[in-house]
């Protein structure tokens, strides 16, 4: 088996105890270094290549699933192996402008040259149909399905290693399969992503689309996984390897919305490594009208009901301590007392958890601090999103509810805005992200009553008194660690 020879740590990752204590990943992990262990961080931070041994390969490999470590390529190049047998490229397409269609045709060639094996465009059932586009193969659905179907009929025509999943509406940069495809060296890898960044223009809604689309997942390389930092891709492109897709079926074609994190969760849950590489950035057009963008936006929340129902715990609205939760609690109910006392209990349990290791009290303390202040973010902003329904509810009865809608509508936004420094003014960038939180969340409610299900609508309260919901498949999202040795 092949293996990346760089790596590169995450940005989450601290160091404690003279470099024997490995802190970070998400969700947040501890690790205890043997001394051959430390010496080959050393080696991975001072950017030096890492050879393949098997105690090396190891604990490479539980790095890099706990999202602490991120391999890296020099100059991928499309002779490399990933490429051999080329790439099959399937854009599924409705109602897609002729122009549109040769334009994306072309950056495809242009950015994936020699390795392009073949590029099939899936009508979806257009009204007219699509015409033909010079450079593509042209395959036509008998009826409208949606994407997923699309792409799962583009796939009936590949042979090749990888496929490539590209939506119509997006621009490519010349680049953009080298440095996706050079991540299938390691065998495990199932499905590469690029950044996927809004198109800038001068309206509020682009300068905001720049500033939080939800489709922007951040400029930082990450192993994909539910519940965590960056727990989905979205299929705007993606690679993928051809027989980790047909190892799981593929696309789950009764899915409009939310088949693409459907199929990354899929492939998560089979074995296969999904990564999230910015390197690529490739660029979005958001839509065009407030209407169509609010109709974006609440149909993505439509989709969190049928994918909570496949994916038991993974769409919680809100994933924090059920201690930390207890805390807020009291002090929005106006036991500020009580809550504060229940914050120091639990740092004092997890000062005490950490004792053992260098200076693992400063190290506690500091992780429960920044613990309860992420779940204070996380719960106000699923009462502003999931749960506004009953947050509007509570404010209509209750002066004290109306002061926790006030905080859980503007704190989250404004400090948003704060971290971003968009091009917007606070007041106007809170107003939109208000819409954009009770449009998805709308979407949210309906979905589940379509589905009649709550699943979607669930917290998941982690050690309160039992483990995640999702603990069982290893995503548990306490900020308290987990400890390992290697």
């Amino acid at each position: 088996m092949t293996r990346p020879r760089h790596y590169a740590i995450d940005t989450s990752a601290r160091r404690v105890g003279s470099g024997t204590v490995l802190i970070g990943g998400s969700p947040l992990k501890l690790f205890r270094l043997t001394s051959a262990g430390a010496l080959l961080i050393d080696r991975i931070e001072s950017g030096a290549p890492i050879s393949s041994s098997p105690a090396t390969d190891v604990l490479i490999d539980r790095l890099v699933d706990a999202g602490l470590l991120h391999p890296t390529f020099d100059e991928p190049n499309p002779s490399d192996a990933p490429f051999v047998g080329g790439v099959t490229v399937v854009i599924p397409a409705y109602n897609t402008a002729a122009n549109e269609l040769a334009r994306l045709v072309q950056q495809c060639r242009a950015g994936g040259g020699a390795a392009i094996a073949s590029i099939v465009i899936v009508d979806d059932a257009s009204v007219p149909p699509l015409g033909e586009v010079a450079g593509a193969t042209l395959m036509r659905a008998n009826a409208n399905r949606g994407p997923a179907a699309s792409r799962a009929l583009g796939v009936t025509s590949a042979d090749t290693l990888l496929v490539a999943f590209i939506d119509t509406d997006v621009e490519l940069p010349h680049d953009w399969l080298a440095p996706l495809a050079a991540h299938f060296v390691d065998a495990r890898v199932g499905l590469v992503a690029p950044r996927v960044a809004s198109t800038a223009g001068p309206s509020l809604l682009a300068r905001y689309e720049v500033a939080r689309s939800p489709l922007d997942l951040g400029d930082q390389p990450a192993r994909v996984r539910a519940g965590t930092r960056v727990s989905y891709v979205p299929a705007a492109l993606m690679v993928c390897r051809l027989d980790a897709l047909r190892e799981v079926s593929g696309f789950d074609t009764e899915l409009r919305v939310g088949e693409d994190v459907d199929l990354v969760w899929r492939l998560d849950e089979a074995g296969w490594r999904v990564r999230y590489e910015p390197k690529v950035t490739v660029h979005h057009h958001p839509r065009a009208s407030w209407n169509e963008w609010l109709g974006q936006r609440h149909s993505y929340g439509t989709s969190a009901a049928p994918l909570a129902q496949r994916h038991k715990g993974a769409l919680a609205p809100v994933r924090v301590s059920g201690w930390s939760a207890a805390s807020w609690l009291a002090v929005a109910t106006g036991w500020p007392i009580v809550g504060g006392l229940l914050a120091a209990i639990t740092t004092g349990l997890l000062v005490r958890k950490m004792r053992t290791i260098p200076d693992g009290s400063r190290v506690a303390v500091r992780l429960g601090g920044l613990g309860h202040l992420f779940a204070a973010r996380s719960i106000a902003a699923g009462l502003s999103r999931a749960w506004w329904p009953l947050t509007m509810i509570a404010a209509l009865f209750s002066r004290r509810g109306r002061r926790v809608a006030l905080v859980a509508f503007t704190v989250p936004a404004v400090m948003d805005w704060m971290a971003t420094r968009p091009s917007i003014d606070p007041a106007r960038y809170v107003v939109v992200r208000v819409l954009d939180d009770v449009a998805y969340g709308a979407g949210l409610w309906q979905g589940c009553a379509q589905a009649r299900s709550v699943d979607a609508l669930l917290a998941d309260l982690t050690s309160w008194p039992h483990a995640s919901r999702r603990a069982t498949r290893g995503t548990n999202a306490s900020r308290r660690p987990a400890q390992d040795q290697c």
